[in-house]
């Protein structure tokens, strides 16, 4: 998928190529040629594990949930062809593609989980119980120590971003904005952030993946504020954060209660 995806983004090189848009994706937002393009690399290779005998559902952000055969197992493959595509287009360096694995409905029967860093050229890997990895090396959540250091912050609109940054005064040092909730995920993974949060609802297919890796790197993983008891169905809509211990998750939280809500707890 990584190799196939290279050579797509090689051909489709500049702003004016990659902003072509092609519809509206089953996640509700505006597609980009580009995506398409990227998600059909994906289930292509989906259609071939299939013919090896897997079978499975898909749960992508372009084009839905598709099943792959009739299996009951429960088992799903989550993905985001192009987490940040808005960087992709842009010629910003930092997307990603995410591809999760679970076992059953929530983000916590997320089983095993991928990650690739197209602008960094870094792989992220994690399976379930087992630990996590960024180029095959283990991958450990640890900081400097000086606390909120670098906060990541993901999809905020300008007006409700204020409220939010406020309830951080005096609490976190430095703001970074990536574009990409998998790579930010990823980083608290490393310790290259202290934590992260999302300002606006996110959807299964940006954060499965990362959420994994960060967990099995020993980072703290909350939805909507809370656990892993989120559904992984592509209609619904949570906040995300992530941080390097329970006492700096907390604080983000509580900054994260000024964000966007989701849009079945109003505006």
């Amino acid at each position: 998928m990584v190799q196939a995806q290279r050579e797509l983004f090689s051909k489709e090189h500049g702003i004016a190529a990659r902003t072509v848009y092609d519809g509206i994706g089953e996640g509700g937002d505006r597609s980009l040629a580009i995506d398409r393009r990227s998600e059909d690399i994906v289930f292509g290779e989906l259609e071939r594990l299939h013919a090896d005998g897997y079978d499975f559902r898909a749960i992508s952000e372009e084009r839905g949930e598709v099943a792959f055969g009739t299996d009951e197992s429960g088992a799903a493959v989550i993905v985001d062809p192009l987490d940040g595509s808005l960087n992709a287009r842009r010629m910003l360096p930092s997307f990603s593609l995410s591809v999760a694995v679970a076992s059953g409905p929530t983000m916590a029967d997320v089983e095993v989980a991928y990650v690739y860093d197209f602008g960094a050229d870094e792989e992220y890997f994690a399976r379930q119980g087992q630990g996590a990895t960024l180029d095959g090396e283990e991958l450990r959540a640890r900081g400097p120590g000086f606390g909120l250091e670098v906060v990541g912050i993901e999809g905020a609109k300008p007006e409700r971003l204020i409220p939010v940054l406020d309830a951080l005064q005096g609490k976190a040092y430095r703001m970074r904005s990536v574009g990409s909730i998998a790579i930010s995920l990823c980083y608290v993974a490393g310790g290259r952030f202290d934590a992260m949060m999302t300002g606006r609802p996110s959807r299964s297919v940006d954060a499965a993946a990362g959420q994994l890796i960060a967990r099995e790197a020993g980072a703290e993983v909350a939805f909507a504020g809370a656990g892993l008891d989120v559904g992984l169905d592509l209609e619904a809509r949570y906040h995300v954060a992530a941080a390097l211990d329970r006492e700096m998750l907390a604080t983000v939280l509580e900054s994260q209660r000024f964000a966007e809500r989701p849009p079945s707890q109003g505006s």
